[in-house]
């Protein structure tokens, strides 16, 4: 009987590769109705059907509706090839280098249309760790499944059977707010390390909880993180500070270990009162923005979680007889080249970051023309904004915010009276021609 048992256990295939046919949940158990669905996102998954491929919305897309949240983008996953699906499109192209895939352009849309991938063998290409370095093979969808990281993410939904084919279980686990992953934890980490910062992302901005056997190895595998791209850190970084849930997302990276090295910003920032305090106003403004669908800069909020870091640096120099203004500079640049190292920050987003920045100097002074200039730079509101949480977490003088609030909002008269004395100019002397003509003029006449 036990060895009856044993065999019965020995035989059964682990849960990522189960040969069990997907559940097929239909529209009254899932909810998503086909008019939920994006235009293109129909008119792409219609286009392949009908050309006789299999076509699903998939992922996140899906996962997020079910939970009655609108989702930001659409991904199609298909059994037709990169080739085959951009020969079905006028407006396509295929990109990608790890994993070909092939955006869809339908309108304003870009649909991500992506092959079935195949299950990881012996020839998979891997670095030393274990983190896939190519990934170009074609597969089942039962294997496309198994190769996703969630269970909550291997979801296909049907647009023209209104159904969702359901692999792991996912959407027992989304209604009951657990986050498991699919596989074995730890090789599923080695294998993107990334997955451990989806899985705070996903965790804080649905609510769940991680299932301890996907959390449990994050703490002790934070160090993976080293070895993946910087671009790809940043792509990841910018899901999770503009997910609405950024304050939450940040608490979880410090509750799992995952922000030592990570951002060097968040190693020492978040150790020091007045950095903290900064910190987290700015994120809990940034979730009141997307959560209010209002617009958003990933300039402005990196340029507030790197503040600290460029005023001690700022501070040392300035200590060393170094003059303000270049020193202010100098720091700048020194701190985006080491952050550089771990987050590929754009260039465009260096420009703005650094724009803001160099405007706060400028708000010190309310004297003169410069002063009336400065409201007509392109950066002033976000620098103002930045002077605002400066002001709120008692770096700088609330009576300096509060200034600049009454000054921008006045009209051109009220703004003059406004201006302080400009106490850097020197009192200009009389001339010495003046001098002597005023002198002549109190010579007493000659008797």
């Amino acid at each position: 009987m036990i060895r009856k048992f044993l065999r019965r256990v020995f035989s059964r295939a682990p849960a990522a590769t189960d040969s069990h046919e997907p559940a097929a949940i239909p529209l009254v158990r899932h909810g998503i109705h086909r008019e939920s669905i994006s235009p293109g996102a129909r008119r792409t998954c219609e286009t392949l059907q009908q050309a006789g491929y299999l076509a699903y919305v998939v992922g996140g897309a899906v996962r997020d509706l079910i939970a009655g949240i609108t989702p930001k983008d659409y991904d199609i996953a298909t059994n037709a090839t990169p080739e085959e699906v951009r020969a079905l499109f006028r407006r396509s192209r295929i990109i990608g280098r790890r994993f070909q895939i092939v955006h869809v352009m339908q309108g304003a849309e870009t649909l991500e249309v992506s092959t079935f991938r195949a299950a990881h063998d012996a020839d998979t290409q891997k670095d030393e760790h274990g983190r896939v370095l190519r990934d170009n093979v074609f597969g089942s969808q039962k294997d496309d499944a198994a190769r996703r990281d969630f269970t909550i993410n291997a979801l296909y939904y049907d647009p023209t059977a209104e159904t969702v084919l359901d692999y792991h279980h996912g959407v027992a686990d989304l209604k009951q707010k657990t986050l498991r992953i699919i596989g074995e934890p730890r090789a599923r980490y080695r294998e993107d390390p990334v997955r451990m910062l989806r899985a705070i992302r996903l965790s804080a901005k649905l609510g769940l909880t991680i299932d301890p056997e996907a959390r449990t190895p994050i703490r002790d595998m934070a160090s993976l993180m080293e070895n993946v791209p910087a671009a790809r850190v940043f792509d990841e970084m910018l899901k999770l500070l503009f997910s609405g849930h950024a304050v939450e997302c940040v608490k979880r990276l410090r509750d799992e270990g995952l922000h030592h090295g990570l951002l060097p910003l968040l190693d020492v920032i978040l150790e020091q009162p007045m950095g903290e305090k900064f910190v987290m106003l700015a994120l809990s403004s940034t979730d009141v923005r997307v959560r209010q669908g209002k617009s958003t800069s990933p300039g402005f909020l990196f340029s507030t979680l790197l503040w600290n870091e460029v005023l001690v640096n700022w501070e040392t120099r300035k200590k060393r007889g170094e003059v303000q203004i270049p020193a202010l500079f100098e720091a700048m640049d020194e701190v985006l080249d080491q952050q550089a190292e771990k987050l590929a920050i754009t260039r465009r987003i260096s420009g703005d970051i650094k724009d803001i920045w160099a405007l706060q100097p400028r708000f010190e002074k309310r004297s003169g023309k410069p002063t009336l200039r400065l409201l007509e730079q392109p950066r002033f509101r976000a620098g103002y904004d930045f002077l605002l949480l400066r002001a709120e977490s008692g770096e700088v003088a609330m009576e300096l915010a509060d200034w600049w609030t009454t000054f921008q909002d006045a009209d051109a008269e009220a703004r003059l009276a406004m201006l302080l004395p400009d106490k850097t100019k020197k009192r200009r002397r009389p001339s010495r021609a003046k001098t002597k003509e005023g002198n002549a003029d109190t010579v007493e006449p000659a008797a």
